[in-house]
């Protein structure tokens, strides 16, 4: 008679000991779910190169430089030819930029958001200007000058570049800066050319703003 009594205590004690075994092992799967997915998600991009993070910060300072005298550009150039030209830096070098800003922050690169002193010397120095002498000072320093710079160090660069994206995205902007710089040595003749009345004759239109014969340009 007393031990029905027993035998049901006994049997509730093992349902409350298997349902506590049970959400034990269940909360610990779910914590150990969540510890596996923690790191991936809060994993930081590995540390770069002084070389990859600088190679960055160029293309981002030399794209900003730009995008910033094109736009003075567009509201100072006297020729329609030039202001179409800058129109284009500011379109081609926006886009550029954005696609370096997007690559520094996947890799943890902060980027300068200001231009150097040297640029922003620069900006002052045209923004002084006015008419043809701004026109021929625009596409001299920034249309020719600049971009053969940032031709050169991308091109020279390329070998100290380690990070695969970095070199990639350097890769693809080269061959637009040089047709930037073609682009502004076609201009900077032809308006030459206009300005003193010296048209030529086709076909024989193979100078460059120096007046010597185009040399192609180092791969």
């Amino acid at each position: 008679m007393h031990k029905r009594p027993r035998i049901h205590s006994a049997l509730a004690l093992s349902i409350a000991g298997l349902l506590f075994t049970a959400g034990a092992v269940q909360a610990q799967t779910a914590q150990t779910a969540a510890q596996g997915t923690a790191p991936a998600a809060a994993k930081a991009p590995a540390k770069l190169d002084r070389a990859d993070r600088a190679a960055l910060t160029d293309m981002a300072q030399a794209n900003m430089a730009e995008i910033a005298t094109g736009k003075l550009a567009l509201s100072k150039a006297a020729n329609p030819e030039i202001k179409a030209y800058a129109q284009r830096m500011v379109d081609e070098h926006t886009k550029a930029l954005a696609e370096v800003q997007a690559l520094a922050q996947a890799k943890g690169v902060e980027l300068p958001k200001e231009l150097t002193v040297k640029h922003k010397a620069k900006g002052t120095m045209l923004e002084a200007l006015s008419g043809d002498i701004f026109d021929r000072t625009y596409m001299k320093q920034s249309g020719r000058r600049d971009h053969r710079t940032t031709h050169e160090k991308l091109r020279d660069g390329m070998d100290k570049i380690k990070d695969p994206d970095i070199k990639a995205l350097a890769m693809k902007m080269r061959p637009v800066v040089e047709q930037h710089l073609l682009a502004a040595d076609e201009l900077i003749a032809r308006t030459a050319r206009n300005a003193t009345g010296t048209a030529g004759t086709p076909g024989n239109d193979t100078s460059t703003a120096t007046g010597k014969e185009p040399t192609p340009m180092k791969k």
